[in-house]
């Protein structure tokens, strides 16, 4: 099969042709339709995330048919369509799994991370960490949902409810998170890269109360923020803009240094917080929640052998929405 394969931090990503994988027991063999492309991913080829597995296929948000399978008793089927997200199997026996919180799993796998993931025409995946898709929206559609949007409704529900909540960072994430925000009701404030003006309409697309540039003022008070951008400089900015007992959700799995700020800007019982990975309950919520609320995506479709190129533009902030790579 083809595949973008990752050698080494900071190299970029060669075609290749590799076996195609076979599943082990309580597996599945899965065509890839379409693969988003997520900054998670550039963190691993950047060197961010330090322990990969390499040779490396990249790639955790994947939409595909099931071709075969060796999970007895998964209800999974070839010809299902199903996608795969980074949590890719865990220990089960860990305090946290044992407590409900297999996000924190001690012996974790991650899917295109520490297990080839979907950059490729072909995986296998744990049936257990697959979700079954709804049919209507194509496959390229419904990429961005097994990360961006989990990890968006994971940050959003870590922000309790807030009814005004501002967004730092408004790429793939945000704009699902904004429009389930949107849905239930809240207002949403939407910061870009300065002078991004291109972002800012975008996030006005998506239907967000206001959008501006992370240097500017916010027009009100935040009950929260929620932080998509890696960028540890904006966690004393959100601070600054939310209201006593308001939260900050940083959302990202890597992040920069945040700066020293003052503790007056933390007193007034704000909380930071991270988030981290997802469950499969996250799953099962999220995709309920996109039938009912309508959920839309806007992608911008690649070929396989072009991943670098995505990769790249969406390192420039050169997207609207996310990208996704797709098997012809």
């Amino acid at each position: 099969m083809r595949a973008m394969v990752m050698t080494g931090p900071g190299k970029p990503l060669q075609m290749s042709e590799v076996p195609t994988p076979e599943p082990a027991a309580g597996e599945v063999l899965i065509r890839v339709a379409a693969c988003g492309v997520c900054r998670t991913d550039l963190h691993v080829l950047d060197g961010d995330l330090t322990e990969p597995k390499l040779p490396l296929i990249l790639g955790h948000e994947i939409v595909g048919e099931i071709v075969e399978t060796r999970a007895l008793e998964s209800a999974l089927e070839p010809g299902m369509r199903v996608g795969v997200p980074w949590l890719g199997r865990t220990c089960g026996c860990c305090h946290y799994c044992r407590h409900d919180a297999e996000n924190l799993c001690d012996a974790p796998l991650f899917t295109g991370y520490t297990r080839d993931g979907g950059y490729a025409e072909y995986c296998v995946a744990d049936a257990r960490y697959v979700f079954p898709l709804p049919e209507g929206p194509s496959s390229a559609e419904l990429a961005p949902l097994l990360c961006a949007g989990l990890i968006g409704h994971r940050s959003l529900r870590f922000a309790g409810d807030a009814k005004t909540i501002g967004i730092f960072g408004f790429g793939a994430a945000a704009h699902i998170v904004a429009q389930v925000a949107k849905w239930e009701g809240r207002r949403v404030l939407a910061f870009t890269r300065p002078g991004d003006k291109d972002a800012q309409d975008f996030a006005r697309r998506m239907g967000v109360d206001w959008a501006g540039g992370s240097d500017q003022e916010a027009p009100e008070p935040l009950d929260a923020a929620i932080l998509f951008a890696p960028v540890g400089g904006l966690v004393p900015t959100a601070l600054r803009a939310t209201r006593k007992g308001g939260v900050v959700v940083c959302g990202g799995i890597h992040m920069s240094d945040i700066p020293q700020f003052p503790y007056e800007i933390l007193w007034g019982e704000r909380t930071i917080r991270s988030v981290a990975n997802l469950t499969r309950k996250d799953g099962e919520e999220f995709f309920d929640i996109v039938k009912q609320a309508g959920i839309r995506t806007e992608v911008e479709p690649f070929p396989l052998e072009r991943a670098n190129e995505a990769l790249e533009r969406l390192r420039q902030g050169r997207l609207s929405g996310a990208a996704v790579l797709v098997n012809s």
